[in-house]
């Protein structure tokens, strides 16, 4: 059989997946293959997962299903996080035909050969998670606006609902040297915005490899590395996408505070305002040093953007508790929420937990913090309504809308120009469109 030429990709989970799917696609398209769009038809499809929510089973047997419905004779990988936790699960799937773990996916190509003769189950090759012991960098490109740039892995945390550590092994980095040297490869690319991704992001500095079990030395720190990006010549902006509040520390907000590249946006996971669900979770602060850094970020950048991930219905969270964690966050000076309902993960210790919250209560808990999300989201953008802002425009789905953000991460919209698109321009905020997502603005 020849060796297909035409590949699909189609990534689901976090900007860290987004990274290697990129960085995987380009191996190929170096190695002679012909990217297609996922509808198009492709000989080989590549689906990359996440195992963060129980969902993870019924997205990856979609996609599946979806690629053969495009494709009937194609070869289905899936690699990822949840290819690393169920192999054999997922092998089992109709059509799959390879599973590769977290050591092997970078090493795809090498495996294609193995897979072109039929057959009735999919080969698994996924090796024990402490084989995933050295980075791999990767970024994304293909939207021109925006790049996400990996420069951490892995995760020594060990939180009680979390699987992301049996996942993605160990915390582990890139060096600052490479990190900026591809951020100067992106910026050659006319790339305007870099998105700094990770699983534990703060923890930046642990080297590139994780020997015989032992934590990396520590080389650097997260803060050094963002002093040496913000010199890279071409890039107009960087965000940081999500880091731990212990981590955060006053030296890495008074330098975004200060830098013209690091914009004013913060995303820190709280997960519960309730001192005794964060004990039972295993997080590694309490309420209080979260408010601390709250305010250390609001007191040197009044106009930061906060945002806030937080879980409702862990298990023992009685309605004192979900009250401590609504009224904490109601009293914090924060943007937006992303809420997540608590979902039972094989082979946590929370899911040895009793007290389980009943699903019809985690729900209610979950719609309370999606509402307090929405009147938070307006006390921090309506300010900004009839303010002229500098805004970065890019591709949207909508033939007739474009979209853009400012630098604390509000979103806009105006009619289309491709002219705009990746260049930085100044708007007038006007008013918010009917579904609240967006607010619509006019050119300065």
């Amino acid at each position: 059989m020849a060796t297909p030429r035409t590949v699909a990709f189609h990534t689901l989970g976090c900007k860290l997946n987004f990274s290697e799917t990129s960085s995987i696609r380009r191996s190929f398209e170096n190695s002679g293959y012909s990217t297609v769009d996922f509808e198009h038809g492709a000989d080989i499809y590549i689906i990359n997962t996440c195992s963060v929510t129980d969902f993870a089973d019924k997205k990856c047997r979609y996609e599946v299903r979806r690629a053969l419905k495009h494709a009937p004779q194609a070869k289905i990988v899936v690699v990822g996080c949840y290819a690393q936790l169920k192999p054999k699960e997922i092998s089992e799937i109709p059509g799959v035909d390879l599973v590769l773990g977290a050591a092997e996916k970078f090493n795809i190509l090498k495996y294609m050969d193995g897979i072109s003769a039929s057959s009735d189950k999919g080969m698994v090759i996924a090796g024990e998670i402490k084989e995933a012991n050295s980075f791999v960098d990767a970024f994304s490109f293909g939207d021109r606006t925006r790049s996400f740039l990996k420069v951490q892995d892995g995760c020594d945390y060990k939180c009680s609902f979390c699987t992301i550590p049996q996942a993605r092994g160990a915390s582990r980095s890139d060096t600052i040297e490479n990190v900026v040297s591809n951020a100067q490869k992106i910026a050659e690319l006319g790339v305007k915005e870099i998105v700094l991704t990770g699983v534990n992001l703060g923890d930046f500095g642990n080297g590139t490899d994780v020997i015989e079990g032992n934590k990396p030395k520590k080389e650097s720190l997260f803060i050094d590395l963002v002093k040496a990006l913000d010199s890279v010549e071409g890039i107009s902006r960087y965000r940081i996408s999500s880091i731990e509040p212990n981590l955060l520390t006053k030296e890495i907000i008074d330098f975004v505070a200060q830098s013209e590249k690091f914009v004013p946006h913060f995303h820190i996971p709280l997960q519960s305002g309730s001192d005794k669900i964060l004990q039972v979770m295993r997080r590694r602060y309490q309420r209080d040093l979260y408010k601390q850094r709250v305010e250390w970020i609001k007191n040197a950048i009044p106009h930061c953007c906060i945002g806030v991930d937080v879980i409702v219905g862990f298990p023992g969270e009685t309605d004192d508790d979900f009250m401590d964690t609504y009224n904490f966050i109601h009293d914090l000076d924060i943007s937006y929420l992303h809420v997540f309902t608590y979902s039972e993960r094989p082979n946590t210790p929370a899911a040895t937990l009793n007290d389980a919250v009943p699903m019809d209560v985690r729900r209610s808990r979950n719609d309370m913090l999606r509402i307090l999300s929405l009147k938070k989201k307006d006390h921090f953008s309506n300010p900004y309504l009839g303010t002229i802002q500098n805004v970065l425009f890019e591709h949207s789905k909508d033939e007739l809308i474009l979209h853009g953000f400012t630098d604390n991460y509000i979103k806009i919209s105006l009619p289309k120009s491709d002219n705009l698109i990746n260049t930085i321009g100044k708007v007038k905020l006007l008013h918010w469109d009917e579904d609240h997502e967006t607010i619509f603005a006019e050119l300065c």
